[in-house]
């Protein structure tokens, strides 16, 4: 029962990575197009788009915690792992506690900052606080503060099943077109 309910909150979370890395990709290609408009529109009309300032601010945030789920499943995050690769060489066993620590750890971080920046969206969304210059562009703060809340939740989601089932790499905690195969340590 609690492995197909782990195997389901896994297929779930990895589908909402997915889903949300897409829309952080589309985020980007908005972005380029944007920075390309304003390039032309200041270069040959000397009229820059208002707020492509504030556009790029956010669209950055907005990137970084949209695509950061998929990055965690993956394993693809920033971080130095030649000390545990040469580590696993010698003492596997050592390695996979060290790696469930830091998996541990990671969880609680993503946990917190969503727990912190949840009632942030909340705030925000009452109070309708923007940033901008105004009566040139102003954009709301509650997109950017959902994002991060949404975001850094699926990452503990995905971190806490890394956790939970003793799987770091990619191959063991697998996206959803891979339902069908069978990898070592999976379970499946």
């Amino acid at each position: 029962m609690f492995h197909t309910f782990v195997a389901g909150l896994s297929r779930v979370a990895n589908t909402f990575a997915i889903a949300t890395n897409a829309l952080g990709t589309l985020v980007v290609l908005a972005l380029v197009a944007l920075l390309n408009i304003d390039v032309i529109a200041r270069s040959v009309f000397s009229a820059p788009i208002p707020g492509t300032y504030e556009m790029v601010q956010f669209s950055v945030v907005l990137i970084v915690f949209l695509q950061l789920a998929d990055v965690v499943r993956v394993d693809r995050l920033t971080r130095s792992d030649g000390f545990l690769n040469v580590l696993h060489a010698k003492r596997p066993a050592a390695a996979a506690t060290m790696r469930r620590i830091i998996n541990s750890l990671s969880a609680i971080f993503m946990g917190l900052i969503a727990y912190v920046t949840f009632p942030e969206f909340l705030h925000m969304w009452n109070t309708q606080d923007f940033f901008g210059v105004p009566g040139i562009f102003t954009i709301p703060w509650w997109p950017v503060k959902l994002v991060i809340s949404v975001g850094t939740s699926l990452a503990c989601i995905i971190f806490m099943i890394k956790v939970i089932t003793a799987q770091d790499r990619p191959q063991l905690v697998h996206a959803p077109e891979h339902d069908g195969t069978t990898h070592k340590g999976s379970g499946k």
